[in-house]
Formats: C-alpha cells, sequence, structure tokens
C-alpha cells in the first residue's frame, strides 16, 4: 500500500502524536547538539542509552556490594542463571524456542565457536559461501577457520558479487550459486543483512537452497536481530549468532546472543570447545571429568555470565519486549519509506540509494552512496547535529531506529539536508 506522505512539518508531528510506539523515544538518553536532542540515525551501529540503565547497574553493583558472592545464588536476579533470563526475550526477537538461544561473548567469538560446531570440511565437501563485501570480522573469521583446517582460503571460500553493475543480489542468483556449489559445500555462513548496502536477505529461501545441497546454513544477524522479525526455528536455519550493542541498545561491546536449531541440541556428538557453564546443571558440582552438555543452546555457554555486560541487555530488551518486535517494524517499514519518499525530493544533492526499495528486503537502514564529497557531506551532517555514519567508498548510512526515532527527526533530516547543503 502507498503511503500519501507529505513534506511538512505538520504532517510529521501528526504522524508522531499517532503513533503508539512514540512515548518509548522518552525512554533514552540523546546526546545533544546547540541545547537540542541530535537526530540520531545510527542506532545500526550503537544504539542509544536506555533510561533505565543506570538503575539495572545500580541493583547489581548493590548486590555484589551487599552479598559478594552470595549474589550468585540470592541476588535480585542470581548470576548463576543471569543468562537465563534473557531467553524469553530473545526467542521472541528471533523467532525461536526459549531452548534454542542463549546470550554470551561478543559476536565473531560466537561465530568462531558455532562454525567449529557445524563445519565439517571432508575432500570434497569443503567450501564455504558468503556474500563479497560481507563485513571484514566475518571474512577474517571465515579465513582463519578454513586454514585452521589446513584449507587454502582461495579455493575453500565462494563469494557472491552483484551482478552487472548491481549494487546488490538476487535471491535467485544466491540460490543458483549455492545449487551450482552442489556437493561440494560444507556451509553457508551470510550476514542477515548486508552492512553496506542495507539489503536483508530472504533468509528462508537460502537456507532452504543449503539444506538441498546438503549443507549447514548459518546467518550472522548483528544488523537485524530487533530490526526485522525473524522465524529462525520455523526456517530450519542450523545457527546464528548476533551482537547486541545496535539495535538492542545494549552498550558498547555488550554480550552477544545465538541460536541453535532444536534439532543439534539433542545430538551428544556435537562437537563444541566447552567450558563449565555449559555442563549440565544437576551434574555440574559434582567436578567429576567427562564432559555432559545441557540440551539446550545453553550447552554452548563455556564461561560464567558476564553479568554487568548483560545487564544493559536485559534493561534494554525489557523495553523492546514491552514495544513487541512486530510493532517496532511496522513503523519502522513507515518510518523508512517516509525517509525514502523525502531524500527523492532532494534536488540539491546527487547521491542514490542503493538500499533495495521493496521494504521487505531492507530494515531501517538506508544507504546513500556519493559519487563525490561523501565525506565532506558526512562532515557536514554531524556539524549540523545529524548523527549518521561513513563507509568506503562513499555510502552515508541513515538508520532510523523506531523505537526512539520519530518522524519528525526524519523531517529535520531532510529539511537540514534541503537548506544547508
Amino acid at each position: 500500500m502507498h503511503h500519501p506522505f507529505q513534506a511538512t512539518n505538520a504532517y510529521a508531528i501528526e504522524m508522531d502524536l499517532k503513533d503508539p510506539l512514540n512515548p518509548f523515544r522518552k525512554e533514552f538518553h540523546f546526546p545533544q547538539h546547540q541545547g537540542k536532542d541530535v537526530i540520531y540515525f545510527c542506532g545500526n551501529s550503537l544504539g542509544l542509552q536506555p533510561k533505565n540503565v543506570a538503575n539495572a547497574f545500580e541493583t547489581e553493583l548493590t548486590t555484589w556490594k551487599e552479598m559478594a558472592v552470595g549474589g550468585y545464588f540470592n541476588g535480585t536476579n542470581p548470576w548463576l542463571y543471569y543468562q537465563e533470563c534473557l531467553k524469553p526475550a530473545l526467542s521472541k526477537l528471533v523467532g525461536a524456542k526459549e531452548k534454542e538461544v542463549s546470550a554470551m561473548n561478543g559476536l565473531t567469538v560466537n561465530l568462531h565457536l558455532l562454525m567449529l560446531s557445524f563445519y565439517k570440511p571432508t575432500a570434497k565437501r569443503f567450501k564455504i559461501i558468503m556474500e563479497a563485501g560481507a563485513f571484514p570480522s566475518d571474512q577474517y573469521a571465515v579465513e582463519t577457520l578454513v586454514r585452521l583446517f589446513g584449507l587454502n582460503p582461495d579455493e575453500a571460500i565462494v563469494e557472491i558479487h552483484p551482478k552487472d553493475g548491481a549494487k546488490t543480489l538476487t535471491t535467485q542468483q544466491i540460490t543458483e550459486t549455492i545449487k551450482a556449489t552442489g556437493d561440494e559445500l560444507a556451509m553457508v555462513l551470510f550476514g542477515g543483512i548486508n552492512y553496506y548496502t542495507g539489503q536483508f536477505f530472504d533468509l528462508a529461501s537460502i537456507t532452504k537452497a543449503t539444506h538441498e545441497a546438503g549443507a549447514i546454513a548459518g546467518f550472522d544477524l548483528a544488523h537485524v536481530t530487533g530490526n526485522i522479525p525473524l522465524a529462525l526455528h520455523d526456517w530450519n536455519v542450523d545457527f546464528a549468532a548476533w551482537c547486541s550493542y545496535k539495535y538492542l541498545n545494549a552498550g558498547p561491546g555488550a554480550t552477544g546472543g545465538y541460536f541453535i536449531h532444536e534439532s543439534h541440541l539433542d545430538n551428544p556428538s556435537m562437537n563444541r570447545l566447552a567450558g563449565w557453564w555449559g555442563n549440565e546443571e544437576s551434574t555440574r558440582f559434582k567436578m567429576e571429568k567427562g564432559f555432559i552438555p545441557k540440551k539446550d543452546a545453553s550447552g554452548w555457554n563455556i564461561s560464567t555470565a558476564q553479568v554487568f555486560n548483560m545487564t544493559a541487555l536485559k534493561a534494554s530488551l525489557e523495553l523492546i519486549d514491552k514495544a513487541g518486535i512486530h510493532a517496532l517494524r511496522e513503523k519502522s517499514i513507515v518510518l523508512t519509506n517516509y525517509l525514502a519518499y523525502l531524500l527523492q525530493q532532494l534536488t540539491n544533492i546527487n547521491f542514490e540509494i542503493i538500499t533495495p526499495a521493496d521494504p521487505a528486503q531492507r530494515g531501517a537502514q538506508l544507504s546513500l552512496y556519493f559519487k563525490e564529497r561523501g565525506k565532506e557531506i558526512h562532515s557536514k551532517m554531524i556539524e549540523s547535529g545529524i548523527i549518521v555514519d561513513y563507509w568506503e567508498p562513499g555510502v552515508i548510512r541513515v538508520a532510523p531506529a523506531p523505537l526512539y526515532c520519530g518522524f519528525a527527526d526524519v523531517f529535520r533530516f531532510y529539511e537540514i539536508l534541503k537548506n544547508n547543503f
């Protein structure tokens, strides 16, 4: 359905008044520029701080101060099970059963650990398919993984490039490459959304094609979790990992999350690098030799829950859960469509939106590609109180996160660009 948008401040204000999620804006701290909230369109890089976070830290600091080691069992949120209390909210965001998700480490650490469980190269079947231009950490992770197995990255890694001057991939191109790689394919490891183009991939189709080729489907969902609702369980995705400092607003370097499909959880022969924290609860304190994994995703936990690295995540998830991922997505589609509509009215600056126009193929983010002056325009935006980020070559990423951004922000952004550039 086409929305009858208007390029007026009155329209933007009216849209904010009608938005049921608008009150959540008051739950966040905005950096200031000349005495006003900045226009913050960088939640795809680092989400804003929720106001309930300071209190959440205070709670854990008090527990540590007053109970010390007793906090593991008797604190307000017993630390022994801290990661368990994140599961209900996380499972809703990614469309999983609670036993299929957990939280630990950082994103790339989790990708490494999961790939070591799922990548079982043979002389015939050893290739990994990725999107070309995946975020460097994913490229490095896969490159070093195949080297660990004594393989040559140039032979083992298949990258899919856009065709004929296109900036994005088609689902058909991806599934055809999977099919063509066939019985040489061991694993597909795609970003759910490409960080540079903002393209959201059809994860269900990619997974289906991967399984038809007899391979494992894994995804880096850094830009998807908390942005677009997922159905990882129903799509039969094998594994996935995400960070929590972008759309989950859990702060810099906060603990990452991961998903492992139910079909793998009860398989005792699954390889893993284990630790005490993944061991079966009932025998954990027997302190015996012989690892017996928990029969859920927590069986991959290695170390003690990083409580202070999870505190902001727990607090933020309470807000996200209250808003609801489907309501957030509904608003996000209209908000980003409005941003695209306004950008198309601009005649004074020359750029191309390289993110797909179809809302089903994108999240909150639009990537604006500037043939020249991109860096200079980015600096000017920052000076004008607009927080966005720049990536070589020539892309400024603009992402109005629906939990705390509104239509008036998008209109102010457009007005500044129209009048000052």
